[in-house]
């Protein structure tokens, strides 16, 4: 059941606004018995959100600069088709289908909903990476931060950059040079905060502000101007963990 675990605010999303749709009951559903229009609702909600799952790391992949407004835009778009396929074969199961000339109002429907559903979906995300970032924070290892300067403690980790024997910690209030290894430093910060890039850096995920290719490498610039090259044996697990 791990996977209920991973997935679970989604699963939770899922159930609550079909049980929402069911009573709303849009679209002359409310001629249906209130089970079959429950599992009707939750069934095209789950579609939405697997067709989802697969639509944002495309989106993530290819246009990682993209403005929210146009992110939900594509996204809702997206989703929308195979929703819409779904209520489509759906109707033609239970009696007469639409007529072509019907199919654009009934993606449109579905558009409308799309968009309340990707942009709560939004919201959730932002308010879940907000706790993680948090819970991050509070289970950092004292044992990098407390060589740092007390000015430092508090502020946010940028990057890791490995300088022969030291380590340079590249923080948002300023860097500092600490006697550590890389390999320790990064043991000592959560999992989810980051990824090596190269076999001198580490970078926070949330730090990087643009993404550079050239001669077939790429590099990250990251809030404090700095850019930290990406190698081209860890650039494979960067974009499969969507970060260009």
């Amino acid at each position: 059941m791990n996977w209920l675990q991973k997935y679970r605010s989604e699963v939770i999303s899922v159930i609550a606004i079909g049980a929402f749709m069911t009573v709303l009951a849009p679209y002359d559903t409310d001629r249906l018995p209130i089970w079959l229009r429950y599992i009707y609702w939750t069934g095209l909600m789950a579609v939405g959100w697997g067709s989802a799952a697969v639509i944002q790391p495309i989106i993530a992949r290819w246009a990682p600069d993209i403005p929210v407004w146009a992110y939900l835009l594509c996204l809702s778009l997206s989703v929308s088709v195979p929703v819409t396929i779904g209520v489509l074969l759906v109707q033609s199961a239970w009696g007469p289908g639409f007529p072509l000339q019907a199919i654009p109002v009934v993606f449109g429907f579905v558009w409308v909903i799309s968009i309340g559903v990707s942009v709560i979906g939004w919201l959730t995300s932002r308010h879940g990476e907000q706790q993680d970032k948090e819970t991050d924070a509070a289970v950092a290892s004292p044992a990098l931060l407390d060589q740092l300067p007390p000015g430092l403690r508090s502020s946010p980790i940028l990057a890791l950059e490995s300088e022969d024997h030291y380590l340079r910690v590249h923080c948002e209030a300023g860097d500092a040079l600490i006697l550590m290894r890389l390999r320790d430093a990064i043991a000592a910060l959560p999992d989810a905060a980051g990824e090596q890039t190269h076999r001198s850096w580490w970078v926070a995920k949330d730090a990087v502000l643009k993404v550079e290719r050239g001669q077939g490498r790429a590099q990250l610039t990251l809030k404090n101007s700095i850019t930290a090259p990406v190698s081209r044996t860890f650039a494979p697990r960067l974009r499969d963990a969507g970060w260009y």
